[in-house]
């Protein structure tokens, strides 16, 4: 029997881009249910009763919640085809590594833009977003990508923070190429592969949406 796949999703939620972007790589067909964040489904609910969010993988009836926890899963089931974790020990502890210091730092800045940090307290958030990149960038090196030749954990758990970015850089709000210049470059070359640009918004698509809600809010 074939597995059943389904995931519960929100366009723009960066971490339900890190699954679908895996999914593709992977090769695996799947269900995709969009959620309406102000309506949650009864499934959604059912499927993750703690924290209540986008994404949760369903894997032949069974919830798999928390971005890098399914990317977890996703590599270690279907295995066969796109590794995303190193398979050495320590490599696979550094990459765990990173993509904690983005969710935990990365993540929190990019809340922090979008809340509407103004003034000096915009300043200080641009200033702690630039030295935790630059700090990625570190890691990045000369790699054409985090996990090397390929997309790895890392790569995909910054991505989605660093196409909603570039929205910053349309609306003025900073230079990600002054400050950061590895980065505009790696964001490039993950767009150029079809399991990118299909699976993730692209920045014309985010900063359309922003307009959008900008302009809602002042009608």
């Amino acid at each position: 029997m074939a597995d059943e796949v389904v995931l519960l999703d929100y366009w723009i939620s960066p971490y339900a881009m890190r699954l679908r972007i895996a999914l593709a790589l992977k090769g695996i067909e799947y269900e995709r249910k969009e959620e309406e964040l102000n309506n949650k489904s009864p499934l959604l609910l059912q499927s993750n009763p703690v924290h209540k969010k986008v994404p949760v993988l369903i894997h032949n009836g069974k919830p798999i919640c928390e971005s890098v926890v399914a990317l977890q899963y996703i590599d270690e089931v279907w295995n066969d085809k796109a590794p995303l974790f190193p398979s050495d020990p320590y490599l696979r502890s550094q990459a765990k590594f990173w993509a904690d210091y983005v969710d935990k730092k990365i993540s929190s800045f990019a809340r922090k833009l979008w809340s509407g940090a103004k003034g000096e307290e915009m300043e200080v958030v641009k200033k702690d977003l630039f030295d935790c990149l630059r700090l990625l960038e570190g890691e990045l090196g000369d790699k054409p990508f985090f996990g090397g030749e390929t997309l790895g954990l890392v790569d995909l758990a910054l991505l989605p923070f660093a196409s909603w970015f570039s929205v910053h850089d349309k609306f003025g709000t900073f230079s990600l190429e002054a400050e950061c210049p590895k980065i505009p470059p790696w964001v490039k070359r993950c767009f150029q592969m079809e399991s990118v640009s299909e699976s993730v918004p692209s920045p014309d698509q985010l900063y359309d949406y922003v307009v959008k809600m900008r302009n809602s809010r002042q009608e």
